[in-house]
């Protein structure tokens, strides 16, 4: 006969392993390793982050809620959307967690779960790759019309003078421009996209 310590017991060892996998999960889908098992909760991260102040959770937080199986909140969480990428937190983690690819991890996780607050971030990174993927390279012209069409159209008249400027000075370019051997980079990331099981 089961008592029920034995019951809370298989349960919260149950829950353990779950809320395990996905800290794992996250861990195997970030490039390199991670390290974002060896997390001690310093806060080192969240004190050294310039865009800190703007997150709904700071990246030790995160972290927290990675461990205790939080998957939902996790994923709608602004952090990796606000993270600005200057790997501040990364160089000053006593742990060498890789902190800022963690980030990337998330957000792509997040995209592919359908899984944020609001969609202006995620459509802006799927546009620029969307770009990369089809031109091999950026075009500022293109993303930011997108983008701003998009999200924010009554922005665009007030942006002119700043899109004439750039036009003029030869800083950005009217039309976009494929990079040569943009076949083979079509093979390298159908290739990244099998082994990551996305296609």
């Amino acid at each position: 006969m089961t008592t029920v310590s034995q019951e809370t017991q298989n349960t919260s060892q149950g829950l353990e392993n779950h809320h395990l996998s996905f800290l794992e999960e996250v861990s195997e889908a970030t490039a390199g390793v991670s390290r974002l098992d060896m997390c001690i909760q310093c806060g080192t991260c969240g004190g050294s982050c310039p865009s800190g102040a703007d997150m709904d959770h700071t990246p030790r937080q995160l972290f927290a809620m990675l461990r205790a199986g939080m998957r939902e909140e996790v994923l709608r969480s602004n952090t990796p959307w606000i993270c600005v990428s200057c790997y501040y937190c990364t160089v000053r983690c006593p742990q060498e967690i890789h902190i800022t690819d963690v980030m990337y991890t998330l957000k792509g996780m997040a995209i592919r779960a359908k899984l944020y607050k609001e969609a202006t971030a995620p459509d802006f990174s799927n546009t620029f790759i969307g770009m990369v993927e089809n031109f091999g390279r950026g075009f500022e012209l293109g993303l930011a019309s997108i983008h701003y069409l998009k999200h924010f159209p009554l922005r665009l008249p007030g942006m002119t003078p700043m899109i004439v400027g750039l036009l003029s000075k030869k800083r950005i370019v009217l039309t976009p421009h494929r990079i040569e051997g943009i076949d083979q980079l079509k093979s390298i990331l159908a290739r990244a996209k099998e082994l990551e099981g996305l296609s």
